[in-house]
Parts: structure tokens; C-alpha cells; sequence
């Protein structure tokens, strides 16, 4: 039997067969079927805005895991072991193995607010328990237009998808929280980084792509890392409502080493049950 999804590093390829079999359980099979219909679908006579996703996607390129907990210690130390099990594994996977995060829906539905609060929660655990050090030459004040999250040493970019969304269609999810991990290194292999020309055009691209998509115009924190009055923490989960925004970037980063030992040996104790073939 294929490896399970939750609390694993598995390809695309697994996760169709678990769901196709029934192996996997019906929140992974609900978020994977509406993932794979959204970057492979149309909306207004119009495909994904992120071409790169899309053609991703269609190639089988992206890892995938599955969280059955946005707040559970054990859950999220899992979630550690597997976004770094990813970091050493993915660029021989493919050049776009971004990693691609269900979370199992909550009990009771969410507001806005508490999706926001959510995922600084996630990230602000894998913070904590980071066993590598923040990056030497990313800033640790979110307010800076060069900061970007980290973990494993890795800048990268965490971008949501959430049930909360009416209008950006390109963000929602109907299942539950849905975080998806984009290294740097990733956009610089593809060099396609807001520094380059090639980027600015995909940028541009992926933006007229949106206003289809979604029907309404690009949301107005979209930006680029790195330039004056854009911020990167906002754009991780796009507001629908103003309101249920945080003011300020709800994490607390610092360059103190380590803060936790939990992650430390990152191989031990990872994917608890991996071989097993009953359900998730």
C-alpha cells in the first residue's frame, strides 16, 4: 500500500492513489479533489491565474502532506519533520516541487479572523521549534519589505488558500486551511524573482489572469519582495474583509538559537506509522 498522506512527504502520485483507492480519509480526499480542480479547471471561460501552478500540477510536480491539526503540538511537530524532510528533498524531486499542505477542517467553521490568527499560529510553531537558524541576511521584522518567512534555513513563500473567500476564487478552499510552501530557490531557479524581467512579465500575466479569474481586480496588497511600501506577510493570506486583517504581522521573530530542540534531529520519529495501509 502506498504511504499514507497525513503526518508524510508524498508525491502527487500517491496522493491520487490513496484517494482513488478510498485508502485516504474523506477531508484529504475533499482538499485534493478541489485542489486538483482548481489549478486544473476554469472560471469566466478562464485558467488559474498562476501558470506556473497550473502547469505544475498537470506535470505531477508538487509534494504534498497532510496536518490533521491547525493547533495540536504533536500535528505541527509532524508538520515540521515533513516541510524539512521536503527542504533536503525537493529540488530532486523537480524544479517546482513546491509542497502543497491540507489541514483538516475544524469542527466548527472559522470566521475570517480566526483563519488569519490560524496560520501566524502554524508559522509562528514552526518558528519556535526551527532547528536551523534564521537566515543571516533575511531581516526578523516583518515591517521590512526584504523580510520573508523561514524555516530550515529557507526563505520561502506560504501562500493560503481558505473557505472565507466570496469573491478571490483563486484563494478559496472550501474544505479548510490550505498552505502552500514556495522556496525562493524555487522562483530563482525558474528565475522568474520580481528582480528579473522574466518575472515582471509573469507578474503581469498572472495578475490579468486574475481579474478573469476571480472577476474582481487584483487584490491591492499584491506585490514584490523586496520593493519600498510592498510587504510579503500580508500577501501569505490576502483579506477579504479589512477588518479580520491583522494590523501587524503576528509573529515574533528572533535570531536567538535554538529555542527548541523538539525538530532538532529532524529524521527521528518522523511520519509515525508511515508504512502502515489503513486509513490516514
Amino acid at each position: 500500500m502506498t504511504k499514507r498522506v497525513v503526518g508524510n512527504l508524498v508525491d502527487q502520485e500517491t496522493v491520487a492513489a490513496r484517494v482513488d483507492s478510498g485508502a485516504a480519509p474523506d477531508w484529504v480526499a475533499a482538499h485534493w479533489n478541489t485542489f486538483r480542480e482548481g489549478l486544473l479547471g476554469e472560471r469566466n471561460g478562464s485558467p488559474f491565474p498562476c501558470f506556473f501552478g497550473v502547469e505544475s500540477v498537470a506535470n505531477g510536480d508538487p509534494l504534498y502532506t497532510a496536518v490533521p491539526s491547525m493547533t495540536d503540538k504533536d500535528a505541527l511537530l509532524d508538520l515540521g519533520r515533513t516541510v524539512l524532510e521536503y527542504l533536503d528533498t525537493y529540488r530532486d524531486h523537480s524544479d517546482r516541487a513546491s509542497l502543497v499542505t491540507f489541514f483538516r477542517p475544524p469542527a466548527e467553521p472559522l470566521s475570517e479572523a480566526e483563519y488569519h490568527r490560524s496560520l501566524w499560529h502554524v508559522l509562528q510553531f514552526l518558528h519556535v521549534h526551527d532547528p536551523e537558524p534564521w537566515p543571516t541576511d533575511i531581516p526578523t521584522d516583518p515591517d521590512d519589505p526584504y523580510w520573508e518567512f523561514s524555516f530550515g534555513g529557507e526563505p520561502m513563500f506560504p501562500t493560503c488558500r481558505a473557505p472565507f473567500y466570496d469573491d478571490r476564487t483563486s484563494r478559496f478552499c472550501p474544505v479548510g486551511l490550505e498552505i502552500t510552501f514556495q522556496p525562493r530557490a524555487l522562483f530563482e531557479t525558474m528565475g522568474v524573482t520580481g528582480d528579473t524581467d522574466a518575472g515582471q512579465h509573469a507578474r503581469e500575466v498572472i495578475q490579468d489572469r486574475l481579474g478573469d479569474y476571480d472577476g474582481v481586480c487584483p487584490h491591492a496588497d499584491l506585490g514584490d519582495w523586496g520593493v519600498d511600501g510592498d510587504r510579503e506577510w500580508v500577501q501569505y493570506m490576502l483579506s477579504e474583509d479589512d477588518s479580520a486583517m491583522p494590523d501587524d504581522c503576528p509573529i515574533t521573530v528572533t535570531r536567538e538559537h535554538p529555542k527548541s530542540d523538539a525538530l532538532c534531529d529532524h529524521g527521528s520519529g518522523h511520519g509515525r506509522g508511515s508504512t502502515a495501509a489503513g486509513d490516514d
